[in-house]
């Protein structure tokens, strides 16, 4: 008699179960890989789309055009990957939990790193371009990575009012939050046509205010302007300059707030301060800057002009030290809006992640980043 081979059964089914799981977790990351691309604008959103100033040929468009010739794709690599520049912390980057009560009837700024900052004005909370992701990425997997984690979990955010959006960059633009968010009722103020992504993504249009440049909508008795800005964007490679990037002006019954959002220095900077001015906080970016970028992207210097442009009182940076996004060392936008900042005589208030700062008495510089 010949031996009974060993039935190998269970471990072909074993192996094929596996196949499938990775089939179905590849569908699934590709299939939200591509729902991050956000939507298009359609219908009576993309009416009004083309009847915007700031709207030809089927784009969005700066008014001032670059003088100045943009980098190859080639030198761009090259740059980003064989800088010298210490791009990133030599140590842990310092983070501070916050603990939130009652939203402060004055005005309160916490910095939760990059272009996130949790403002509290007059009773109110705004959060603006809140990012929560380990990368600024349609991906989980590549893509610039954080540097420091959020400095509160996105599920212990205190009830946020309006979450304020600069423009359609993953670093700026987070579905994840976007839909986690949506889903407590928070409402959001948009550039013209970013709307699109949000709805793609299952947030109720009357949850979305759109806004064009000087255009103002009055939520939960705040009044928020969206005002001109000099940027682009996108995050589909096939569409690009599709959906309008703004900077934007946050009236309360007592106190003004300034958002830059990402932004090249610009003449309009005076006028808004001009017609929405003085204003008692001013969030503007100091970092991710280049000088072949500058038309789009304020280096420090450009960004206390900018508060001084805007009549500000007190200026917190914002766009710095949370990803690798400049071809510059990173403590080098902090070293050098210290420099500018006092050299202006401009008050600055430099927090770490996670720091809230009373506006009305901000405390004093400690250079946390050396």
């Amino acid at each position: 008699m010949t031996a009974a081979r060993p039935k190998r059964r269970r471990p072909v089914l074993l192996l094929i179960v596996l196949l499938l799981v990775v089939t179905i977790a590849v569908l699934l990351w590709s299939t939200e890989w591509l729902v991050s691309f956000g939507g298009l604008p359609e219908g009576a959103l993309l009416a009004r789309v083309r009847r915007s100033p700031q709207y030809a040929d089927g784009r969005f468009r700066n008014p001032e055009q670059n003088p100045n010739p943009s980098p190859s794709n080639r030198e761009m690599l090259r740059r980003q990957f064989f800088g010298k520049e210490q791009r990133g912390p030599l140590r842990p980057v310092p983070v501070v939990r916050p603990v939130y009560s009652a939203p402060a009837s004055g005005l309160a700024a916490t910095w939760m790193g990059w272009s996130s900052v949790l403002v509290e004005i007059d009773g109110r909370r705004v959060l603006t371009d809140p990012v929560w992701s380990e990368r600024c990425s349609p991906s989980t997997l590549v893509g610039p990575r954080r540097f420091h984690e959020p400095p509160i979990a996105l599920g212990a955010l205190p009830p946020i009012d309006v979450v304020v959006i600069s423009h359609d960059h993953y670093d700026h633009l987070d579905m994840p939050v976007v839909r986690a968010l949506a889903a407590r009722g928070t409402r959001f103020a948009v550039p013209l046509g970013v709307g699109a992504h949000l709805e793609r993504w299952g947030v109720a249009p009357q949850q979305i205010s759109e806004l064009d440049w000087n255009e103002s909508v009055q939520i939960s008795g705040l009044r928020f302007t969206a005002t001109p800005s000099r940027h682009y964007s996108g995050r589909d490679p096939r569409h690009n300059n599709e959906t309008l990037w703004a900077t934007w002006v946050v009236n309360g019954p007592g106190h003004r707030v300034f958002f830059s959002g990402d932004t090249g220095y610009i003449g309009d900077f005076k006028k808004i301060g001009s017609e929405h001015g003085p204003f008692d906080l001013t969030l503007i970016k100091i970092g991710a800057y280049d000088p072949t970028w500058e038309w789009i992207h304020m280096n420090p210097e450009d960004a206390v002009r900018a508060h001084a442009d805007l009549r500000g009182r007190v200026m917190v940076p914002v766009h710095w030290a949370t990803f690798n996004l400049g071809f510059h060392a990173w403590r080098e936008p902090a070293d050098r809006a210290v420099a500018a900042a006092k050299k202006a005589g401009v008050v600055l208030a430099m927090p770490k992640p996670g720091q809230r700062i009373d506006v009305a008495a901000p405390p004093p510089i400690e250079p946390w980043w050396q």
